[in-house]
This record gives structure tokens, sequence and C-alpha cells, in this order.
């Protein structure tokens, strides 16, 4: 591939082992349903997403010189992904997802993303040595960032002339790793993309609701910040006003990658030259429908 990416996906690039079953369950619980292996990481999903409307997204991660690896890479080839700025590393295995899934909610899961993390900044080698960018010649495109980054190599990415020009999208990748991304708090060129749970860890706030949610991240400094609460609204706010906007309702038959969706659509439409208003809707309608089960 030659033709210049549309938008650079960084982070984590995985497989996702998921077990979902239609039948309630709580801990301890053994019940029948199904197991599949599927392309997975923040990076990937939103990068996939990004494909289903006509993007040309490049990956910059990390996999094992492994066959889970080179399996991963030939199924990303095969989705219209860019691979070739992918680090493939003899030293380390390909990272893996696994969770569970029962009646559409998420039970638990477990991200082993070692590799993403010890791999550190080489996987940002092309956009520092002139093949994607350099600090006298950085990006000025799009760019859709993942917590899945080690704390130290976000904070880096935050201050980094590399990234200065650059449409900075990010997303925590779980609560867990929501901490990590205050650094982007005070860049003038980032977007977050949290959940209510999320928002209240980065702006060390206890919110009652996405609106109040949104409205600690602007006071922590956020630039933009869009916040989604489930099933019931999504947020987007920034110093041009807050907008709201509420899913329809759908039957949950999946939630694992729905976040990483909204994402993925909410950034293709405002490539599209959507505004605000549309983007927000084109994001929402989209991830019910992906919770649905539809654009598998």
């Amino acid at each position: 591939m030659t033709r210049k990416p549309d938008i650079l996906c960084i982070g984590a690039v995985l497989w996702d082992i998921i077990g979902r079953t239609h039948l309630p369950m709580v801990q301890g619980n053994d019940k029948p349903g199904r197991i599949t292996r599927l392309p997975g990481g923040v990076a990937l999903n939103i990068a996939m997403a990004l494909a289903r409307f006509d993007l040309r997204p490049a990956l910059l991660s990390v996999v094992g010189d492994d066959a889970e690896g080179r399996d991963l890479l030939e199924a990303c080839t095969a989705l219209g992904l860019d691979t070739s700025f992918m680090r493939v590393d003899p030293e380390l295995p390909t990272d893996r997802y696994m969770a569970i899934e029962a009646q559409g909610a998420l039970v638990a899961a477990i991200a082993d993303a070692h590799t993403l993390e010890r791999a550190g900044d080489s996987i940002l080698a092309p956009l520092a040595d002139g093949t994607l960018g350099s600090a006298a010649a950085p990006w000025t495109g799009p760019v859709a960032l993942d917590g899945n980054l080690s704390e130290a190599l976000l904070d880096e990415v935050s201050r980094s002339p590399v990234f200065g020009s650059a449409d900075l999208r990010i997303a925590p990748a779980s609560p867990g790793k929501a901490e990590r991304l205050r650094p982007f708090l005070s860049h003038p060129r980032a977007t977050l993309y949290v959940n209510s749970e999320e928002a209240g860890l980065i702006a060390g706030t206890h919110p009652a609701n996405a609106a109040a949610a949104a409205e600690a991240m602007l006071r922590a400094g956020a630039a933009r910040v869009l916040v989604t609460e489930g099933a019931q609204v999504a947020v987007d706010a920034s110093a041009e006003g807050i907008l709201t906007q509420s899913p329809p309702p759908v039957e949950a038959v999946r939630i694992t990658g729905a976040g990483d969706t909204f994402m993925a659509a909410h950034i293709a439409a405002e490539i599209a030259g959507q505004s605000r208003e549309e983007a927000l809707s084109t994001a929402v309608s989209t991830a019910a429908r992906y919770v649905a089960g539809e654009d598998a």
C-alpha cells in the first residue's frame, strides 16, 4: 500500500476471545454459550469500524512473530487495513483479550496487553523518522489513540511535537486505565471519548450523569469530550456548547467494542464534514446497531 492513510490508529491490536451466553450469569456460574476468536483491541476495533466508512486506517502497534501474530496481520490486511507500519517482535507474544458476556452485558474481562506496553515508543517510530512524519514536519491528520499504552508513553505523547499538529482522538480503553489520560486535559487538540465512570476518574469527581461528567471534564481543562452513558445518552461538550443525543432502544446482543464503534463512527462522520449534531447522531445510531448485532 502506497497511498497515505486517512487516519492512524495507535494502541492495542490483539485477538479477542469472547464467550457469550443468552442466559443470566453471576460469579461462579458455568453456562452454555458460544466462544469466538476475533480481531480486536481498541485501536483495531476503531480501525475496523473506520474501514466500514470507506476510510483507510493505518495501524501502529505490535504483534509477536508467532502464529497468532501472523494470523492477525493477515486478517487485518484482508479487512482493508494498512499494516505496513506495524512492528513484529520476535521475542514477545501477541496480545489477547478475554471477556464473558451474558444477555448483552459484560460479566468480566481480562486484557493481556503486556507486549504493547513493553514495546513502548518503538511503535511510534514511523511518526518520528520521516516515514509518516517527524518533529520538524509532524503528521497533521487524525489520530485515534488508546489508553492501553503505558502511562509514561501517554504522558510523552501528550507533550511530543510529533503529535503537536495532529487531530488527537483518545479513548482510555477501560476505567482502570482512565487516569492515564490526565496529561491530555491540557492538550488543545485532544478530543477524549469516555463513559461517565471514566470521566469521573479523570476529573476526580463523582458525576451523577453523563452531562455532569462532561461539564466536570471541561472544568478540569479538556478542550472537548464525548461522554457516553450506556444506552441512556451521549454528550458532546466543548467551548462551543453541550449537545446530547439519546440512542434508539435496541435489544443488546453484544457489548464488547461498542464504545470503539461509537468513537469510530463519530470520527468518520466529522472527517466526512458532518456538523457536531449530525456526527453525534451518526455515532449514537451506529453504536446502537452494533449492540443489536448488526454491522458485524
